[in-house]
Parts: C-alpha cells; sequence; structure tokens
C-alpha cells in the first residue's frame, strides 16, 4: 500500500490503486475475500497506515461473461446449415449491452449454434430494438454473414413493418432524413444534419379514431429509425416511452400499451449460398393484435 495513502479507508484506498473497478465493487470484493490486506480480509471502512501488502483478485464483471450460452427458448421459422430466421418477441434483447448482459438473443443463439461463438456478433447482421416484435436473420456462417451483410449494404434486404402511430395519417409517403445520435440525450437518436442518410416508406393500412396503422418499409437499418423518422413528421408510435412526446393519451387502450407498437412483419433477401430469394411473413403478436381489435 503506498505511503501516500495513509489514513485513508481501505475502499477509497483501493479505488485510487486501481481506477478501472469502481469503489462499490472493490468494496464487494473486500466483503467477498477477493480483496485482502497482508492476506487478511479486512471490512471497507478499516484504515490503511501505508505498506501493507495488497492482494486483489478482481471477479469477472458482467460484461466479460455476456457471451455466454443460455437455454433460452426462440421461435424459429427457418433454420439450415447457413442460416436461422427467428421471429423475435418483444422484451427480448437482441445483444448484451449495458443493463442487460445476460437473457439476450445472442445468448440463445449461442446456445443453439455453439460454432457461432466463432463468428462476429455470433452471426447477428441487423437488430430489432428491446420491445419491438418480428422477423430478422442471423447468420451461421462467416461465408453467410458476409453475404447478407452485403446484400444489406447493397439495400436489397427487404424488410417490412407494421407500425401503430398517433393521430390521422392522411396518405401514404417517404421520410428521407439523416438520423444520428441526439446531440443532448445520449441515449437517443434524432434527425440531424450530422447523422446518416435514412429512408423509411410508409403506406396506409387503417385508420382509427386517434390512431393510424401502417406499413412501414426500410431502404436503410439506423437506429430507431422508424420510430424517429414517424416522430419527426408528428405521429409517433404509440406506447414509445422515448420518441412518444406530447400526443401520448392519458386514458384508453392507446394508453395501456406498454411498448412501441413496432412489429417485423415481412423478412426477403437473397439465400446467401444458393442466391434463392426467399420471404417470410409473421402475424402481429397477441398484444398487439388485441390493441388492433379494441380500436375498431
Amino acid at each position: 500500500m503506498p505511503a501516500e495513502l495513509a489514513g485513508l479507508r481501505v475502499d477509497q484506498a483501493l479505488a485510487r490503486m486501481f481506477p478501472e473497478h469502481s469503489r462499490n465493487r472493490l468494496a464487494g470484493w473486500l466483503r467477498s475475500g477477493r480483496a485482502m490486506l497482508d492476506a487478511r480480509t479486512v471490512e471497507a471502512k478499516h484504515k490503511v497506515w501505508g505498506g501493507e501488502r495488497v492482494s486483489l483478485a478482481p471477479e469477472p464483471g458482467p460484461e466479460q461473461t455476456a457471451h455466454a450460452p443460455e437455454a433460452i427458448p426462440l421461435a424459429v421459422v427457418h433454420e439450415d446449415a447457413d442460416i436461422v430466421v427467428i421471429d423475435k418477441p418483444a422484451g427480448l434483447v437482441v445483444h448484451p449491452g449495458s443493463g442487460n448482459w445476460d437473457g439476450t438473443l445472442l445468448n440463445a443463439l449461442l446456445h443453439r449454434v455453439p460454432a457461432a461463438s466463432a463468428l462476429p456478433r455470433a452471426g447477428i447482421v441487423h437488430r430489432l430494438d428491446k420491445d419491438t416484435s418480428g422477423l430478422l436473420v442471423v447468420a451461421k456462417t462467416l461465408a453467410a454473414q458476409t453475404a447478407l451483410v452485403r446484400q444489406l449494404q447493397a439495400r436489397t434486404v427487404k424488410r417490412q413493418y407494421l407500425a401503430l402511430v398517433h393521430g390521422a395519417v392522411e396518405r401514404d409517403g417517404s421520410v428521407s432524413a439523416p438520423i444520428g445520435r441526439h446531440p443532448t440525450a445520449r441515449t437517443r437518436m434524432a434527425v440531424t444534419s450530422r447523422g446518416k442518410p435514412a429512408t423509411t416508406h410508409y403506406r396506409v393500412l387503417r385508420r382509427f379514431a386517434h390512431a393510424t396503422l401502417l406499413e412501414c418499409t426500410l431502404e436503410t437499418g439506423r437506429t430507431h429509425q422508424i420510430r424517429v423518422h414517424l416522430a419527426s413528421i408528428g405521429h409517433p408510435l404509440v406506447g414509445d416511452p422515448v420518441y412518444r412526446g406530447r400526443r401520448s393519451p392519458t386514458a384508453g387502450a392507446l394508453a395501456r400499451f406498454a411498448r412501441q407498437a413496432l412489429h417485423a412483419a415481412r423478412l426477403a433477401f437473397a439465400h446467401p449460398r444458393t442466391g434463392e430469394r426467399l420471404e417470410w411473413e409473421s402475424a402481429a403478436p397477441a398484444d398487439f393484435a388485441e390493441l388492433l381489435a379494441e380500436l375498431d
């Protein structure tokens, strides 16, 4: 223990010695015996004198164990030697990240396809938000992953979504506006001149008293693209906690819907090995279908 740290609590001293670890984490290691002074356990409030021998055996954080296989059921609509197409339920995170280090689609894939551990992102080539349901494809080989990424870049992968938005959308249309990180709220995206080009086409399917059901087709695949684009034209998604703005109702079926009303309903692309054009459809899940029925 450096002499200049004499007089500090041991958790404070360790935090200065090992700034890559949080003080709370270090205090936990003191309690569990992973951090010791002179080969003995001490409480976090113990004062140091300087000159003590520090031993630290860090416990892997959740980010280090995020890519562990987990036996999570998946709704598989197609699988062969090259790809697996999944109908993702709302609430399932696709890739581990801050606050969601386990229980993700990636963890489930690694259990179902152990060889995916050798692939970047376990073969995931595109994502759906946690609370968006519907279809996505995952590669099982590096060649398939490369081919699918090239199709996404060439915009030949067809992705259509059902989106229920607030307000009356008068006619079909498109939104072409660049999307990038929000300048002040870093967890959000926004239409910004410094963003990447993005285009969303939408078609009116049904109108209700205070909402409109749209079919949205993506040309690009920016983060939160449909949510940001539709909010930018004054029609945020029903149930969207981030981009709904002031249009959210205070009562009724629209207010009770607990997630953004967005479902990836159609997916089409060329098979990465055979070149055959494949297409799948997914009906709206029960919560979405029940909301539409209640609005009729």
